[in-house]
């Protein structure tokens, strides 16, 4: 049975619910988050379908069917005069990471609550998971297991889903979830650009115990090979952690 992945919705509305004046008493049409959102990014931003479904984090014709439904629930509200109600919804909420273009929650917020968390001390690393080895390919993980670290030492973790994301998109989970650091196996090209653009650090070619290879990170002996995933070849070779990257000063090579 095929997974409902859940849609990013980059604000909630601040109003949300719509009665007509002359028919307090009207049925209530309900409306959901990721409906609303999608009227939002078409309708008031002007994004087309295509990139409407990139910022749901969907399928063009998800994307087009959500847009429809909310579209025909507006027109029934309009004509028949009933009320409309916005909630519900398989919906997570955006904080605002890089990957999200033209995003509500502003720069300088962002930086204030990054640099809290540098001040706090807690990095955030993330490894693709599978019965605990390190899932070796990027683009396919279902899941991450994430690793608080403070003071170079683990204080916690946890396997959150990939949400049926897949390749390039899986940076904006991350980003989502304040990743600072990604260690993995194979990855493309393209999903290296994209946590590039997340400001993600990245220590490719990691294999075996999930749990080991974030002990080698922070020991300063886990090598990034900058593999691809068709692991035809392997770029750039050089040691993850033995340049500060345990206290987020890595220098990318």
């Amino acid at each position: 049975m095929p997974r409902c992945r859940k849609r990013i919705v980059c604000k909630e509305p601040d109003v949300k619910v719509f009665i007509p004046q002359q028919n307090d008493n009207s049925e209530m049409l309900i409306m959901t988050v990721d409906e609303y959102e999608s009227i939002r990014l078409i309708d008031l931003e002007g994004f087309s379908q295509e990139e409407c479904a990139n910022k749901l984090g969907v399928a063009r014709t998800t994307a087009q069917l959500i847009y429809n439904n909310a579209r025909g629930k507006i027109a029934k509200a309009l004509v028949l005069g009933k009320g409309l109600q916005i909630e519900g919804g398989n919906y997570v909420l955006c904080d605002g990471s890089p990957h999200c273009k033209k995003c509500h929650l502003t720069k300088s917020y962002l930086n204030q609550r990054q640099l809290q968390e540098k001040e706090n001390g807690i990095m955030r690393i993330a490894v693709p998971y599978d019965n605990e080895e390190v899932f070796q390919h990027f683009g396919r993980t279902e899941n991450f297991k994430v690793y608080e670290i403070e003071n170079n030492q683990v204080i916690s973790s946890e396997v959150i889903s990939s949400n049926g994301q897949g390749h390039g998109a899986l940076a904006g989970v991350l980003a989502i979830n304040q990743i600072d650091v990604l260690i993995c196996g194979g990855i493309g090209g393209g999903a290296q650009m994209a946590l590039a653009e997340a400001g993600i650090e990245l220590c490719a070619g990691a294999t075996g115990n999930v749990d080991k290879a974030v002990s080698s990170y922070l020991a300063g002996t886990l090598v990034n090979t900058g593999s691809n995933c068709n692991h035809h070849h392997h770029e750039d070779r050089h040691t993850c952690g033995d340049h500060g990257c345990g206290n987020h000063g890595c220098e990318k090579h």
